[in-house]
This record gives structure tokens, C-alpha cells and sequence, in this order.
């Protein structure tokens, strides 16, 4: 099976990579890969002592219900295989496939 790929203007071949896990142990939370992806692909979440993920509320009385926040996948549809987050990502935390054509 060949992978999806893109001939650019220019006529190079670029072969997108889609985000495929986010390893929570290495994330510090940082948002730096949610600017930077403009596609609404992230989302902050709360881990709490269980290890359990909990939704982070607007209201700052809801910070005790968990332990640290890390990023996690919301909408893996929307992404677009740019690869920004991991670029930015100071821990390595991405993980991205190709995909199949």
C-alpha cells in the first residue's frame, strides 16, 4: 500500500503525517503545540491522581480535580499533517503516520 502524498507548486513531493498519539508521560503542559496548530486538533486536559483525564472547566476552582494538564488529541479529523506541534513540542511528545492512499 503506497502512502498519501502532495506534489507542491513547485513540484516536490511531500508526504503529510498525521498526529497519532500524544505521549502524556513526556507533556508538560506547556501549550506551545496548541498555538501553533490553527486547525483545532488540541485540547488541554487535567490528569488527576488516578491517572484518569478530566476536562478542564473556565472556572479556577475546578485546578484541584486534577494533578497536572497535558494535551490530548480533540479533533484528529482537522489535522492537516503539517507536523508544526511536534516541531514545536520541547519534549518530543508527538507521534505522526502517514497515510495510506
Amino acid at each position: 500500500m503506497s502512502e498519501f502524498t502532495v506534489t507542491l507548486p513547485g513540484g516536490k513531493v511531500w508526504t503529510p503525517k498525521f498526529v497519532q498519539f500524544i505521549d502524556q508521560e513526556k507533556c508538560i503542559g506547556c501549550g506551545r503545540c496548541y498555538k501553533v496548530c490553527g486547525r483545532e486538533v488540541l485540547e488541554m486536559v487535567g490528569i488527576d491522581e488516578d491517572g484518569e483525564i478530566v476536562k478542564l472547566g473556565q472556572d479556577e476552582d475546578e485546578d484541584d480535580e486534577y494533578d497536572k494538564k497535558v494535551m490530548s488529541i480533540a479533533n484528529v479529523a482537522n489535522c492537516v499533517g503539517c507536523e508544526a506541534c511536534a516541531k514545536i513540542c520541547p519534549k518530543q511528545c508527538y507521534t505522526h503516520e502517514a497515510a495510506a492512499a
